[in-house]
Order: C-alpha cells, then sequence, then structure tokens
C-alpha cells in the first residue's frame, strides 16, 4: 500500500519540490553526425547536439562545439526521452503477487496519499522500460474515487529521492460509472442502479465542496483554523494550480467531466479516454487534455467499428485535443511500459501524422504534466535527456543503442538482455 503522509506540512513542503538530480555531475559533451528528430520543430539531418551541465545548450547543423568531448553517431537517429503519461512504473512489479503492488491505497477518499514514496528504485521493469527509450513516467496511484497524488519520475536513480522529477504531477480521480446493467440475471433493478449512481457523484461533488468550504476558511482566517491533511492536500488542485487527473472512458462519463470542470473551473486532464473523439470539439473547447491509454482496447460491443480506437487520437489531434499515450495505468501492469512508441505507430498507421503521433510520446506529454519547459524535446536550455536510436523510434524494428538521462549516459542493460546473453551463451552438445 502507499504510505500517507498525515502531517499537513509535510505534504505541502514536499508538494512544491521538482527534482532533476541527474545532470549535476554530467560532463560537457557534443553529439555529432546523427539526424536529430527535435520534436518541437524540423529534423536535422547531420546535426550536432551540445550538452553542459546537463542541459542542451546548442542544437542545429552548424555548432561550434569547442573543446569538450565529441561522441560521433554518424547513421544513428537522435530522440528526446520518451514520456508515458500514465503508469504503474516503480510501483507494481507482479500483477498476480499482491505483496508487489504498491500502487493502491485503502479508503475511497484519499488526497493526500503521495505515489512517489512507494517507488521501487530496483524494480526489474524500470530497466527494460528504459531500454526501450523511456525516460519518464507519470505514476498513477489507484483504488477509491479520489486515489490520491500522482507523480513524475526518471527511469533512473539508486534512490526514490534521486528518481522524483515532480513528487505532486496532480489529483488523481476515478470518475464513478455511469452505465446501467440491462442483464436480466442482474441483481439491482434499474431504478436501484441509478439511485446508486447518483450517490456516487453526489459523494463525489460533496468532497469537493467541503474542500473548497475548508479552503475559502483558510484564506479568510486560518490561524485557528484546525488542519486537515486530506482538505490541505486539496487547495493547490482546487484553485487549479495543480492538474486533476480524472480516469473516464465511456460518453456519458466524459460529458459529466467537462460540465464538472467548467462548472468548478478545474485544471482537468482527462485520462483513458475510449469514447473520448465522440466528443473531441467539446474537449477543444473546454481546453481538456487526454491522456489516451485505450489504443489496444478490445471492445464487445459489436457495434464499434474495429479501427476504432486506433484512430481516435487522429480524430482528437484534428480538432485540436491536445494528446499523449499511456501504455498502463492503475488497470494493468508495468511490464508493459517498454511499448509506449508502438501505441503511437499503431495510430500513425491509421492516419495520426508522424510528427504528431512523436509529440504525442514526448512534448504533448512533458506539457500535460507542467513540465514542458523542460522537458519533451531536444531544445537549448532543456534536460538533455535524449536516446540514439538505429532507426525511427516508431519502427518496431529499431533499437535503442545508447540514452542519456540529464546529461548522463545511463546503462540499457535489463533481466532481458543478461537473459539473452546467458541462453546465446548456454552449453552446446
Amino acid at each position: 500500500m502507499i504510505p500517507r503522509i498525515f502531517s499537513s506540512a509535510i505534504v505541502v513542503g514536499v508538494a512544491s519540490i521538482n527534482l532533476f538530480t541527474t545532470g549535476l555531475n554530467a560532463e560537457s559533451f557534443a553529439v555529432t553526425g546523427a539526424t536529430i528528430h527535435t520534436a518541437a520543430g524540423e529534423t536535422i539531418t547531420n546535426g550536432i547536439v551540445l550538452v553542459r551541465d546537463g542541459k542542451f545548450t546548442a542544437v542545429g547543423p552548424d555548432v561550434s562545439v569547442g573543446d569538450v568531448e565529441t561522441i560521433d553517431l554518424s547513421g544513428m537517429h537522435l530522440f528526446p526521452g520518451l514520456i508515458n503519461a500514465a503508469s504503474v512504473l516503480g510501483l507494481d512489479e507482479i500483477s498476480a503477487v499482491r505483496a508487489t503492488i504498491d500502487s493502491r491505497e485503502v479508503g475511497t477518499y484519499t488526497p493526500e496519499v503521495a505515489a512517489w514514496v512507494s517507488v521501487n528504485p530496483d524494480s526489474e521493469l524500470i530497466p527494460v522500460a528504459r531500454a526501450n527509450g523511456v525516460a519518464y513516467a507519470h505514476l498513477i496511484p489507484g483504488n477509491g474515487v479520489v486515489a490520491g497524488q500522482s507523480a513524475v519520475i526518471q527511469t533512473t536513480g539508486w534512490t526514490i529521492e534521486d528518481m522524483a522529477v515532480k513528487r505532486r504531477g496532480g489529483l488523481v480521480v476515478y470518475w464513478p460509472g455511469m452505465g446501467l446493467n440491462t442483464n436480466p440475471d442482474t441483481k439491482k433493478s434499474l431504478k436501484d442502479q441509478d439511485k446508486e449512481r447518483r450517490e456516487k457523484l453526489r459523494e463525489l461533488n460533496e468532497f469537493f465542496a467541503q474542500a473548497a468550504a475548508y479552503a475559502r476558511v483558510k484564506r479568510a482566517d486560518g490561524s485557528s483554523l484546525k488542519l486537515v491533511p486530506a482538505w490541505e492536500a486539496m487547495i493547490p488542485f482546487l484553485e487549479g494550480e495543480q492538474p486533476v487527473f480524472v480516469y473516464a472512458s465511456d460518453l456519458r462519463q466524459i460529458k459529466a467531466i467537462i460540465e464538472w470542470k467548467n462548472e468548478r473551473k478545474l485544471n482537468v486532464v482527462l485520462v483513458g479516454g475510449r469514447d473520448a473523439w465522440k466528443v473531441a470539439n467539446e474537449l477543444a473547447t473546454a481546453g481538456m487534455p487526454v491522456v489516451f491509454d485505450s489504443t489496444y482496447s478490445i471492445f464487445n460491443q459489436s457495434e464499434r467499428a474495429y479501427d476504432e480506437s486506433y484512430a481516435s487520437p487522429q480524430v482528437l489531434n484534428d480538432a485540436g485535443v491536445k494528446v499523449a499515450f499511456a501504455v498502463t495505468g492503475w488497470r494493468d501492469d508495468a511490464s508493459q511500459d517498454r511499448n509506449l512508441p508502438y501505441e503511437a505507430a499503431q495510430a500513425m498507421g491509421y492516419g495520426l501524422d508522424p510528427d504528431a503521433a512523436l509529440k504525442m510520446i514526448t512534448v504533448n506529454a512533458a506539457d500535460i504534466l507542467g513540465l514542458g519547459d523542460q522537458l519533451g524535446s531536444i531544445e537549448k536550455g532543456k534536460i538533455a535527456t535524449f536516446i540514439a536510436v538505429d532507426g525511427d523510434i516508431l519502427d518496431i524494428r529499431s533499437n535503442v543503442k545508447r540514452m542519456w538521462i540529464g546529461g548522463e549516459e545511463v546503462s540499457l542493460e535489463s533481466r532481458h538482455t543478461r537473459l539473452n546473453e546467458k541462453y546465446k551463451n548456454r552449453p552446446r552438445n
């Protein structure tokens, strides 16, 4: 279970800290000869990337590198480090073994829960994801309705403090289901189901209303106010300073969330988004980004088109919705994080522009997570996190050959590579 942070002072104190611990000891160097896919502008052939103190200091076809170390990557392709916009990487290890699952907390409304403190730096799945270019992951706590606070980690580091990039990523809310079970064998009548659904929505709204009332009293005169950790944790989200990540897939849920966002004036990001394409224009008007985790969803409704989930990102993008991809969320295990580039590639095969597909696993994800000024592209001034690939990262035949996070090169060794070497060298008769 994710440990709770009971002291409101601690909750507020750590919330504002963003840690980029890599790069502090990084050396200056230049990468030459590669094709640079900046993800922010044009692709640069035979370009040069200059890195100093963990940041990009120059990017272009004609950069003076001075006397720094030069790394020749002729024939390679450089891409920004990939960002998984919803994940349980480092929280869940083996989905079938409860003792290795740390993404879920007991309780229905636990906004004070902090996901970052439960990261396992020794997870075997982190190097596996890193080996395919995933440099950052947005960790989503699960269970309940208000599940707690997400976090952004980098996929390298000795301790959880080393790995934490953004300890408070946003508040995670799981929107109550709004469907009705019409199966004749169900034990609850439609009337009872509707009553239960309305009650869950009422409880959610009441929770936010009470938190808002607490915040108003604190602003007016907080000297005599008894501190409540749960309400303290809610304040930055109620005031729009931090995003609220709301999980929902059904069309009725998404419509209700748009109304809820506008009514409460919250900074809402939709996560899941299976039916989001049906209200793409409404989402664009509301300024609500989508973290899409349904690319490979299999629908059980016969009326749905087979390619609906594949084409959805293009529909959303064309409507002006900012979209990022996610491989896993609270429903799945972290072993699939390595497949992040193929989520984008699958959508690209159904109409999504290649440049837009790359942005959805780099620039867009960084923007949605509030890190767009630091991550997501190979640009001057940003954190020097990038990968060298022997082809297009969106092509499953390509391989990540080298990787830098915060200006420091990191190992691409993983349990997969160790087993590969082990069995390649097995005794043969």
